[in-house]
């Protein structure tokens, strides 16, 4: 399969998924034609997961179901292969601080020497996400902390259910 300039891919866990991804991938669907939100089954990083691959599916596609040219699977590769098998020539990651950087390059190094050609982008965090992640989230959630704006209001129900389990 030939790949595509116009889709990209973005990978991630989204476990669960914040205001923060929701602005990357509203930003990247503006830039290209079709955006597969990539929802890593197994994340090898980020050990076991709060929510099913399934749960993270479904909260991500209600969450996006205004984006017309979004789509959501799930994915058990190699990023770059996934990317290949749906024909994509892009990755794009949002990055928030030197951490994010640090891991991204080392990953985007990894992923450049099993696929050149398939390109990394990269789009800063909007300032008022920059400091948000899933970890800070649920742990902020766990002690019943506000989570207002930092999640869409589904996201936020859906975590005080799972957590009061």
């Amino acid at each position: 399969m030939s790949l595509s300039k116009r889709t990209a891919i973005c990978p991630g866990s989204y476990d669960p998924i914040t205001n923060g991804h929701l602005d990357v991938i509203s930003r990247a669907s503006l830039i290209f034609d079709h955006v597969i939100v990539a929802v890593v089954n197994l994340p090898i990083r980020k050990g076991s997961t709060l929510f099913s691959a399934e749960e993270r599916v479904e909260m991500v596609s209600e969450v996006t179901s205004d984006l017309e040219n979004v789509s959501v699977e799930t994915f058990s590769t190699l990023v770059v292969d996934f990317a290949r098998e749906r024909g994509a020539a892009t990755i794009v990651k949002g990055l928030r601080a030197i951490s994010d950087f640090e891991y991204e390059f080392e990953m985007n190094q990894l992923n450049r020497q099993q696929a050149p050609d398939i390109e990394s982008v990269y789009l800063m965090a909007s300032p008022q996400y920059s400091f948000v992640s899933s970890s800070g989230i649920k742990e902020l959630a766990t002690f019943d902390g506000d989570i207002a704006g930092m999640v869409p209001p589904l996201v936020a129900e859906r975590l005080k259910e799972e957590l009061s389990r």
